[in-house]
């Protein structure tokens, strides 16, 4: 699969669906592995029918499924079944994100593959995990926001809960099991064996909430929804000018103070009610409009030359093709130009992991159902004994 890529070699069984299971396995393409990537026949994964459609291809799904190639197979027949346990057989890693239950139902469970093959790692990714009073429960993004205090932290201070328009918890599962996935394949150098891992939605978007999580450690009470404004910080927030919206963090007293400058109120400085940052965050309704009132009288690029100018963090708040197609975005390379050799010119999102000496790469377009269930098939059979 890969040329002198981090994980050239790692063959990875990819039973998963949408976006929390394909997102980890993503990341491992990325990077080298050879990713196996189960569907069923009827349709394959459910991200295949989401809009928008590019020559009759869901790019949603061709975002999270790169790099991967792809075998129907029928669970609910023996033959399948017996081809799933073959490849996880052969497998370094297996990812699934089932409800819980669903494989030792269909006796693909840990107990069955792990026995066969002690070097396999195991991912499950849940709603809620393989343990606990909600364990059964399905699991999606917006439940586990609603759940891990995501959304109830999110919105105006007296509005309804806002769910973050992003699949924050699917994709920081997704992450955070491939980082277990790494973690447990480098405890496999030392001890011989596989073992399993069990990340949830639900914990992803608790672990999310760490100033949250400290006020609730160290006050043991609700934290109040505070909308626009910061925990710890202040003036740290998005505010409106004569243009446009731009981002401000002036916490630190040197910046502070730079700003009381810019904006031409320096008696500011030695009001007591702003002295210090903890003094700000107590008063932010009063400072707030005066920082608003003063910000609103210029263009955003009237501000930012002049907070680039004394270091005071500021940048524009852009939309999503801005940001892509920013100097910064274009430098970076987030859009991927790459020859994929079904297809031929392609563009795609940008590897978000950075390795220096073996970088990760897209090599390939996300595969159509089924299209490597021969060769996968082929694979098998040539690794049987003699």
């Amino acid at each position: 699969m890969g040329d002198g890529m981090a994980l050239d070699g790692l063959v990875v069984l990819d039973l998963t669906n949408f976006l929390s299971g394909p997102y980890c396995t993503m990341l491992l393409a990325d990077m080298g592995a050879d990713v196996i990537k189960v569907e069923r026949p009827d349709g394959g994964d459910d991200a295949r029918r989401m809009p928008p459609f590019v020559d009759g291809r869901s790019q949603p799904f061709g975002v999270w499924n790169r790099n991967k190639r792809s075998i129907a197979l029928d669970l609910k027949k023996p033959e399948d079944v017996a081809t799933v346990r073959a490849l996880a057989a052969r497998a370094d890693v297996l990812v699934e994100n089932f409800r819980p239950g669903t494989l030792d139902r269909l006796g693909l469970g840990y107990e069955v593959l792990g026995a066969a093959n002690p070097r396999l790692v195991w991912c499950s990714i849940s709603g809620f995990g393989q343990t606990g009073p909600w364990a059964t429960h399905g699991g999606l993004d917006m439940m586990a926001q609603g759940m891990s205090g995501l959304m109830a932290g999110n919105g105006p201070p007296d509005g309804e809960p806002y769910r973050l328009p992003i699949a924050i918890t699917d994709v920081t599962a997704g992450m955070y099991a491939a980082i277990a996935v790494l973690g447990a394949i480098q405890a496999r150098h030392r001890t011989g064996r596989g073992q399993r891992i069990d990340q949830s939605l639900f914990e992803a978007g608790v672990s999310l909430g760490v100033y949250e999580a400290a006020h609730v450690i160290a006050h043991g009470t609700k934290p109040e929804r505070l909308g626009q404004l910061h925990r710890g910080s202040s003036p740290y927030r998005v505010f409106k000018t004569a243009d446009g919206w731009i981002t401000l963090g002036a916490s630190k007293d040197k910046f502070w103070q730079a700003l009381c400058r810019i904006i031409g109120r320096e008696d500011l400085i030695a009001d007591p009610r702003f002295k210090a940052n903890a003094d700000r965050v107590k008063n932010n309704a009063t400072l707030i409009p005066i920082i608003q009132d003063a910000l609103a009288q210029q263009p955003s690029a009237h501000w930012l030359t002049q907070f680039e100018a004394v270091g005071l963090p500021s940048e524009p708040v852009l939309t999503y093709d801005q940001a892509v197609t920013h100097p910064q975005g274009a430098a970076r390379g987030l859009l991927v130009d790459y020859e994929d050799a079904d297809r031929g010119a392609q563009r795609g999102l940008f590897p978000p992991v950075r390795l220096e000496g073996t970088p990760a790469r897209i090599r390939r377009a996300a595969p159509d159902l089924d299209q490597h269930g021969a060769e996968i098939r082929a694979w098998l059979e040539a690794g049987k004994p003699a």
